[in-house]
């Protein structure tokens, strides 16, 4: 069978990684009416329907998963830029990000009954992030054609004190922001919201991405890094599961800043290399999931509001019930984005 070039180039880890990671996500929201959580529209009518010790897995999702979307996304970016051009780079993020960041904007808007662009923020902030590296690499161009000269690209290795630094700069920024705004406190500009607390880490883990890009860090990592951050990341979210009201609790709690950053990158770089060694491949299913992954997050929240209110009523338990909402969630969100690809021209968009 021939294969052609971009097929043999192509990183089906990353891949395989965004579909883990939109599972992940459906997983997670689907588990905080569960926990009792505020902010979700839906609420079990059944108190035993409840698992409040559940907090430990939304605590370490949003650690980390969020930070890892960004940084895949930063990964392709330089890449893109350097195919594309400017003008087609920027339009193209503009189908792709800005029009279904407005779209959605406007229907959660309008069901909600006031400005809101509910889980579609994470749309409008890359393609924020998207359009200011445009712009930066627009200009630093323009700047060194005038002087006849060519952007020197020192090559920077990844390394144990490259992530340390990364980490540090993070935990650093994330310690003093949220000595003002606390986790789980959102800011509205119109439509457009963010969380203080942890938009720094999407900040740097979108330039990490782009660094990796222009690096070929994922590529290039050695299995001694990649194994030992996957390990370190892998205690790291072993210790927040292990915290309780006693001194360990307290120590996280007081350095969460901090600690939350060393688990994300940590975790999110040793996942990039445990997918690259144990899941570059691909199949039928794989290629056809990886084809839906942004439109079933796209649609996932309508899809997650549709199925707990149906099962409401039912008794299966706790864990039963959740358990039930993600697998019938997971399949709906995937197989709607899959029939609303089918309509001409959404593709383009989804």
């Amino acid at each position: 069978m021939e294969i052609n070039k971009a097929e043999a180039c192509r990183s089906y880890y990353l891949d395989n990684l965004k579909v883990f990671l939109t599972v992940l996500v459906i997983a997670h929201h689907a588990m905080i009416p569960f926990t009792g959580g505020g902010g979700w529209p839906y609420v079990p009518s059944n108190a035993e329907e409840r698992m409040p010790y559940m907090w430990h897995f939304l605590s370490t999702n949003a650690a980390f998963f969020m930070g890892l979307f960004f940084m895949i996304s930063g990964y392709f970016v330089p890449k893109s830029f350097d195919r594309q051009g400017f003008a087609h780079f920027v339009g193209k993020k503009v189908l792709r990000l800005f029009v279904p960041f407005v779209l959605l904007s406007l229907l959660i808007s309008f069901g909600g009954g006031r400005p809101d662009s509910g889980h579609a923020w994470f749309l409008g902030s890359l393609f924020l992030f998207c359009l200011i590296y445009a712009l930066i690499r627009l200009v630093l161009e323009k700047f060194f054609s005038k002087r006849g000269g060519v952007i020197q690209q020192r090559q920077v290795e990844l390394s144990i004190p490259l992530v340390t630094v990364f980490a540090v700069l993070m935990g650093a920024g994330s310690f003093v922001i949220r000595l003002f705004y606390p986790q789980d406190e959102w800011f509205f500009l119109w439509a457009f919201k963010f969380e203080s607390a942890h938009y720094l880490q999407y900040i740097i883990m979108f330039v990490f991405g782009v660094m990796a890009g222009c690096y070929d860090w994922f590529e290039k990592m050695t299995d001694t890094l990649g194994c030992g951050l996957l390990i370190v990341g892998i205690l790291f979210c072993i210790g927040n599961y292990l915290r309780g009201d006693g001194f360990w609790g307290g120590f996280v709690y007081n350095w969460f800043g901090f600690y939350e950053s060393f688990l994300c990158v940590t975790f999110c770089v040793g996942l990039v290399w445990l997918f690259k060694n144990a899941a570059n491949w691909s199949s039928g299913f794989l290629c056809w999931a990886s084809c839906q992954t942004f439109g079933a997050y796209i649609v996932h929240l309508f899809v997650l509001l549709i199925i707990e209110n149906l099962l409401d009523k039912i008794w299966l338990g706790a864990v039963g019930k959740y358990i039930a909402v993600v697998i019938l969630s997971v399949t709906a969100s995937f197989c709607f984005a899959w029939a609303l690809r089918k309509i001409p021209g959404v593709r383009k968009i989804l």
